[in-house]
């Protein structure tokens, strides 16, 4: 891979030891990539900041890394794993973890979104910007629905782009990585934002390459594609799905059959201890949906609504949070179903939830069991 002259003085050190480390790792991904060169990204959206994805490890690097790195770009952070105003249940060490890491970031000149899904929270760049998104969930939704060219990137790739403002051009940042070998042929009755979940989930576990085409699907809602966008970027490495019905060397068949074989391996109880919706972070448009739902009843479990600071904020300006709230929800700003230490093998032997991406996770990391349904039908089985 090719760098002009002032990407090289930086490589060998020139401008800091921070931006060589950033540097030597776009090399090495624009080398295993075949990438020939870097080119400049105008946003960078970084995760690792759940302490529980990082560990101690990670809290050490970004500790040491931001004291002399500062991001070149606009830089924004995925959910950490707790809301600090609600301090209920998170241990002395995972608090003081986390505030290391959030004051890293805050160092380097990170914009403290704490969310998953900034295409809810902020205008997005036009149509071909490039960027650098390591949220899974928010590189298939861009690359798919805006336009926007991103590789579902790294924790560590994000980062290196952040104070770089560079990212090796390669898969899906070129227009010819974008066109699709695979087409899934979807033979099957969508009946919720669940079923697309499913849908993306089983895309993204047996399409290998950087994108899939959708047959049989015409249109999306925003919440669908968000629950779709999810489940590819959960079970696999595809980073973009097309719409429609295009050529493609493969064909692949998804029916009954084969959702119901995805939901029977992500949904491995019955009932559940506690509800949670929010993977990704639910924006108005689900939480309005939520709160019609829910007019006029009570959960009878706790129920736990996980969204970014900033859709919350909206919400209780126009009286959604306070309908929600009556019904029994509990607002957890900032942070995600996934991985959270809200829900624990310690604290519940199961969860109710909406999400695929929730559901994967739930099970292969915190160890809970997962009652996976769709919204209407948790607010129907758990409301009074």
């Amino acid at each position: 891979m090719e760098l002009d002259r002032e990407e090289e003085r930086a490589l060998r050190g020139e401008k800091g030891e921070a931006l060589a480390s950033a540097y030597r790792i776009l090399a090495a991904i624009g080398e295993a990539t075949g990438a020939k060169k870097l080119v400049p990204v105008k946003w960078a959206h970084v995760s690792g900041v759940n302490y529980n994805t990082i560990g101690d490890a990670g809290v050490q690097f970004l500790d040491s890394f931001s004291r002399e790195a500062r991001v070149a770009i606009r830089t924004t952070v995925n959910p950490m794993g707790y809301d600090m105003n609600h301090p209920e249940g998170i241990s002395e060490k995972f608090a003081e973890k986390q505030a290391s890491i959030v004051r890293s970031y805050e160092r380097m000149g990170v914009e403290p979104s704490f969310t998953c899904t900034p295409y809810d929270v902020f205008d997005m760049p036009r149509r071909g910007t490039q960027v650098s998104f390591a949220e899974s969930n928010a590189a298939v939704f861009s690359n798919s629905l805006l336009g926007i060219k991103t590789n579902k990137e790294s924790a560590l790739s994000a980062l290196a782009s952040s104070v770089t403002g560079k990212a090796p051009l390669s898969d899906l940042r070129l227009d010819e990585g974008r066109n699709p070998n695979v087409k899934i042929q979807a033979d099957f009755d969508f009946k919720s934002e669940l079923d697309f979940g499913l849908l993306g989930y089983f895309a993204g576990k047996n399409v290998k390459g950087s994108s899939v085409a959708l047959a049989g699907v015409d249109s999306l809602s925003r919440p669908q594609a968000k629950a779709l966008s999810a489940g590819i970027g959960t079970s696999g490495s595809c980073g973009m799905f097309t719409l429609g019905n295009p050529k493609a060397k493969e064909k692949i068949s998804f029916g009954k059959e084969e959702a119901r074989k995805i939901k029977d391996e992500l949904s491995t109880a019955d009932d559940g201890d506690v509800i949670t919706f929010g993977s990704p972070q639910l924006n108005i448009e689900e939480l309005n949906t939520l709160a019609n739902l829910t007019e006029g009843k009570k959960f009878k479990k706790r129920c736990m609504i996980f969204c970014s600071r900033a859709i919350h904020n909206q919400a209780v300006k126009i009286g959604l949070a306070g309908r929600l709230e009556k019904a029994g929800g509990e607002f957890m700003c900032d942070s995600c179903t996934c991985l959270t230490p809200y829900v624990s093998k310690e604290n519940y032997d199961s969860v109710i939830t909406s999400s695929v991406k929730a559901a994967y996770y739930m099970n292969s990391s915190n160890k809970v069991g997962v009652a996976l349904k769709d919204m209407k039908t948790i607010v129907k089985e758990y409301t009074q």
